[in-house]
């Protein structure tokens, strides 16, 4: 490749791109042009994704680089309820990444755009030592019914999606170098390809049945703090009931001793699930049973008045359940997460 004009016409040619409905005009010129329809609000968040800090290139391939940048920058939508629609790609690359690398970083992106019904409206391209990449993601809910962090209430049921902790278990198999054993592969599978639950968030939003709503990309005991703050409210989460990731022994003798050590640990701590946290009032828990993949969301606490949060065993011991999970500027922080 020998121009900067080459690498953009791969990346048209990698990633939907083509214009059409909201979009008016889209990547190869100065900016794009969005006219979205009157009876919905936008909504805009954008994410790095940064090598030696977010993924290590001699051990995540490239597919999955590409596939998860995106993956991860459209889960804030689906946090808020929205569906996806567009995103702009600012991609910094070494010239050494412009061949085989790049090749499937934008098959593994252009994957998960086609996944999302995502398309590329534009973005920018640079040399850097290192990869780097930054997406702006773009996506629209009814008007009004977008979900904040701040709505949460004192006797409001909290409910998470899916089973916690497995993102950190493929990560844990990652750097101890246990991804390429042919065995573990399904287990890393939810680190590599994360899979978002857009349908479940449209659907909160449009029932307006979520008081309150984020997803956990850092951490349960972190994403469930900024709920709670937000909100002005405290919660109790019963340890019981936290669906959390399954080890199997042969993976646990691998591992050894790991820094969050059990399922319990790294459902509670791990980061990266993009699973859906959030709040419903009583009265609206019956309805919630109509939500698409309702059979994998699980109650597992309850809002409270005070601000703590708390951690109650079976026996109904209560301790606080401090933050421990990602932090990109913080002594829990760890890297290539």
């Amino acid at each position: 490749m020998n121009s900067e004009a080459q690498l953009i016409e791969r990346i048209a040619r990698a990633i939907p791109s083509q214009q059409g409905g909201e979009l008016r005009l889209g990547i190869g010129d100065d900016a794009a042009i969005v006219a979205p329809t009157g009876k919905t609000d936008w909504l805009l968040s954008c994410d790095a994704f940064v090598e030696t800090v977010h993924f290590l290139s001699e051990t995540h391939p490239a597919d999955s680089v590409g596939y998860k940048a995106l993956v991860r920058a459209a889960s804030d939508l689906a946090a808020k309820g929205a569906t996806p629609r567009l995103f702009l790609l600012t991609l910094a690359l070494p010239p050494s990444r412009t061949g085989a690398w790049l090749d499937s970083f934008l098959k593994g992106m252009g994957r998960a755009a086609q996944v999302l019904g995502m398309r590329l409206a534009g973005g920018d391209t640079t040399a850097c030592p290192i990869v780097s990449i930054s997406i702006t993601v773009a996506g629209e809910a009814p008007r009004g019914h977008a979900i904040r962090r701040s709505g949460a209430r004192a006797g409001d049921i909290i409910y998470v999606s899916g089973r916690l902790g497995r993102a950190q278990l493929g990560l844990e198999l990652v750097l101890g170098g246990s991804h390429r054993i042919p065995a573990f592969r399904k287990l890393l599978q939810p680190h590599l390809y994360p899979h978002i639950r857009i349908e479940l968030g449209a659907w909160l939003a449009r029932h307006r049945v979520a008081s309150a709503m984020t997803d956990i990309s850092d951490g349960l005991s972190t994403d469930l703090g900024h709920l709670c703050t937000s909100s002005g409210v405290g919660a109790r989460l019963w340890t019981d009931h936290v669906p959390r990731v399954e080890i199997p022994a042969r993976v646990t003798a691998k591992l050894g001793r790991t820094r969050l050590d059990g399922p319990l640990e790294m459902a509670l701590h791990g980061g990266e699930d993009y699973e859906l946290l959030f709040s419903v009032s009583p009265r609206k828990a019956t309805l919630l049973r109509q939500a698409p993949e309702f059979a994998e969301a699980a109650a597992i606490g309850e809002i409270t008045r005070g601000k703590q949060i708390l951690l109650v065993e079976s026996n109904g011991r209560a301790t606080q359940l401090k933050p421990r999970g990602w932090d990109p500027f913080g002594r829990h922080s760890r890297r290539s997460r």
